[in-house]
């Protein structure tokens, strides 16, 4: 059973339909059409584009700026774009599809920046390290969905989590006046909600998705009740310490990778940490292969003497520990007070992530980042002096969103009993 399973998982991954080859082949080919007619032919031979490769505020890991020729680099990422394209027309990348659209991405992204920067510099070094910390809070929240959503349980409540762990993390952080303990109430405030979102759609057979609206409009409405009430006049309660940058000695002075890896703050480490941990559980160990069995097959499961449901309650706990903590992030590790509606949509944005990473852990690390990215360029447009609003680059990673949601990258590998309520040896 174990080996079919796996027969028609693997199937149901990478087999390709000639309507979707044909869709992402044109794509990555208009890729290479915009790089053509929107950068390459409007810039002027010779220009030169400096790139700053080392992050503001850094003392170690530094390196030195990168000069490149604009005009070569852009027709070369033009030529590659139009390669993969052709390539992906003629005879596909099969399992490779959703890798070679996101190289595609970023073709064109770098294509922007390199064009934007001509003439001038841009500390390309910067951008990436924001790019990492934005990262924190969208690829959390897919690791999130993706330990909910493997044991068949849909958790859109991970927004509503995340933004009451922002408040309560913020609030018990200035009262103790540590960042722990506020990081740790966080994590409890998530675990309070997902265990409501548990009881209310494994126990009481809601339809998960009107569970996790619930408790999004829930959290929303009393975070914005109380910032409003309490908050706003008593600063005392909305100043919280922060995590601060823990270089990692020797790693640290590594250039480039140093400080954007091994020269920040606990967020990210706990980042790399999960997609490790989550990895490894979920597709290397017994319980990992029960959980995803309650996932794909609960009947099967619960005849083999899986139990289904305390399977699904664990899932789903373990999903709201792993919110809070990506709610943490905001008041804890990057603003240092809570805003109302500060999440802003990135527990959606993740989950959009997950789907981008097929219910997988790495998948969904590399949504993050290209997330992550398309945030920090939008910070970085006016400092370029583009002519191009920054709201269009914060628009982006809707965009991405929708289109992911839309079915761009494919059906993937969710779980074939995701949504379904389950009752002793039935379906509800």
């Amino acid at each position: 059973m174990t080996n079919s399973t796996q027969t028609i998982e693997h199937r149901r991954i990478y087999e390709i339909s000639p309507t979707r080859k044909l869709v992402v082949g044109i794509s990555e080919l208009l890729i290479a059409v915009v790089i053509l007619f929107a950068f390459i032919l409007n810039t002027a031979p010779g220009t030169l584009t400096r790139f700053v490769m080392t992050p503001g505020g850094i003392s170690i890991g530094t390196m030195a700026d990168w000069i490149i020729p604009t005009l070569p680099t852009l027709i070369i990422l033009f030529v590659l774009s139009t390669v993969i394209g052709i390539y992906q027309l003629l005879r596909g990348f099969g399992r490779a599809t959703n890798g070679m659209v996101g190289l595609c991405g970023l073709f064109l992204i770098f294509s922007f920046i390199t064009w934007q920067a001509g003439g001038r510099s841009v500390n390309l070094a910067g951008m990436l390290t924001s790019a990492v910390l934005l990262a924190v809070p969208i690829t959390m929240g897919a690791f999130s969905g993706i330990l909910s959503e493997r044991a068949g349980v849909i958790n859109i409540a991970i927004e509503g989590m995340m933004l009451m762990a922002s408040m309560v993390g913020a609030v018990i952080g200035s009262i103790t006046n540590s960042a722990w303990i506020g990081l740790l109430a966080a994590v409890i405030s998530g675990l309070i909600l997902s265990l409501i979102h548990g009881v209310l759609s494994i126990k009481y057979k809601i339809n998960q998705i009107i569970s996790g609206t619930v408790i999004n409009i829930f959290s929303a409405g009393l975070t914005g009740f109380l910032s409003q009430t309490y908050l706003y006049t008593d600063q005392t309660l909305n100043n919280p310490p922060m995590f601060t940058r823990i270089p990692i000695p020797g790693l640290a002075s590594i250039p480039l990778v140093g400080p954007m890896f091994f020269n920040t703050n606990v967020f990210v480490y706990m980042m790399f940490f999960f997609l490790i941990v989550i990895q490894v559980a979920l597709f290397s160990t017994r319980w990992g292969l029960r959980l995803r069995s309650v996932g794909e097959h609960p009947r099967a499961a619960d005849t083999l003497g899986i139990n289904v449901i305390r399977t699904r309650y664990v899932a789903v706990l373990l999903s709201g520990i792993v919110a809070g903590i990506a709610g943490g992030f905001f008041t804890l590790g990057s603003v240092g007070r809570f805003n109302e509606g500060m999440t802003a949509g990135k527990g959606f944005i993740g989950l959009a992530a997950m789907i981008f990473g097929n219910w997988r852990p790495m998948g969904a690390l590399g949504a993050g980042f290209i997330f992550g990215f398309a945030d920090a360029i939008g910070s970085r447009l006016m400092l370029l002096g583009s002519g191009i609003p920054p709201q269009i680059m914060a628009m982006s990673p809707y965009i991405i969103t929708m289109i992911v949601l839309a079915g761009f990258i494919g059906k993937g590998d969710m779980p074939a009993a995701d949504g379904e309520p389950y009752g002793k040896n039935r379906f509800l």
